[in-house]
């Protein structure tokens, strides 16, 4: 069973969050960060999977979303400068996390916009987790040439390639009933302010320069875990570059991991049972310490 805990972030927006503690003392922490038009919620059965193989496990819902909507403000409204501090956030809610675990590694498991956040903390941040798993992701300079950063994000338009489709949102997973339930979700389904969408872009061209990424610690482990029919990932070639990236800045632990058939949410997916093994094995593999 879950239990619930708030987060003051910097400017004072208050982040709900929700924590999952195993029997006995973690032998790490993991923080799950979600992505864009969803709310930590949909990631239960994840939080408990790694809840049982020992994990303290922490989620929290991003500003602007789940039960962290901004007073007087529509669901994806971030507020001014919103975006600079949903990646902030990342770091504050990892603090409080630590705190309470503390002298326990740390993993971050982010998914698609979470996982955008996390590649901008990271530039700065290297050192505050010991292990990142980045699903459902992509390198944004790729993907970036082919939006109006101008114009708010919809992501129905990512179900372009499986036109006719049973629903708007049937390129999140390959499971219906999945899919149902975020459609009738009402804290579900929708995109960012057009400032914050255009931010998160533009503030994500750094992940490119090889610089920039050389000054990130080296040996952080690094696994990119997307489905090959993610169209966030263009066939591939996003997640691809994302690698490339990485690796020509000097990182030399990142791990490409690809479930094939398998969309945008590989936690949702038919074969998430599967993901979520793969994702603790891995994870187990480069920060489980003995209690």
């Amino acid at each position: 069973m879950a239990d619930t805990f708030t987060v003051t972030a910097a400017d004072g927006t208050r982040l709900a969050g929700r924590r999952w503690l195993p029997d006995g003392p973690a032998r790490a922490t993991v923080l799950l960060v979600h992505g864009m038009g969803e709310h930590s919620r949909r990631y239960v059965e994840t939080a408990e999977a790694l809840a049982d193989a020992g994990f303290a496990v922490y989620a929290y819902d991003h500003r602007g979303h789940g039960e962290s909507t901004l007073p007087d403000r529509e669901p994806g409204d971030l507020g001014p400068g919103g975006w600079q501090s949903l990646v902030a956030d990342i770091g504050a809610v990892l603090d409080h996390a630590r705190s309470e675990q503390p002298e326990r590694p740390v993993a971050v498991i982010a998914h698609s916009m979470g996982s955008f956040a996390a590649q901008q903390f990271l530039l700065d941040n290297s050192t505050a987790v010991d292990a990142v798993v980045l699903s459902g992701t992509a390198a944004l300079d790729g993907l970036e040439p082919a939006l109006d950063l101008d114009a708010e994000i919809d992501l129905s338009g990512f179900n372009a390639p499986f036109e006719p489709a049973r629903t708007e949102y049937d390129w999140l997973t390959r499971d219906d009933a999945i899919v149902d339930a975020y459609v009738a979700d009402p804290l579900c389904g929708f995109g960012l302010d057009a400032a914050s969408g255009k931010d998160m872009f533009v503030r994500a061209r750094p992940v490119a320069d090889p610089d920039r990424v050389g000054a990130m610690a080296s040996s952080l482990p690094v696994l990119i875990a997307v489905g090959d029919l993610d169209p966030v990932n263009g066939g591939l070639a996003l997640s691809d570059l994302l690698v490339d990236h990485y690796r020509s800045g000097g990182l030399t632990d990142v791990t490409l991991k690809v479930y094939p058939g398998a969309r945008h949410e590989i936690l949702n997916e038919t074969n998430r049972d599967e993901v979520r093994r793969d994702l603790i094995e891995w994870i187990d593999a480069k920060v489980t310490s003995t209690p």
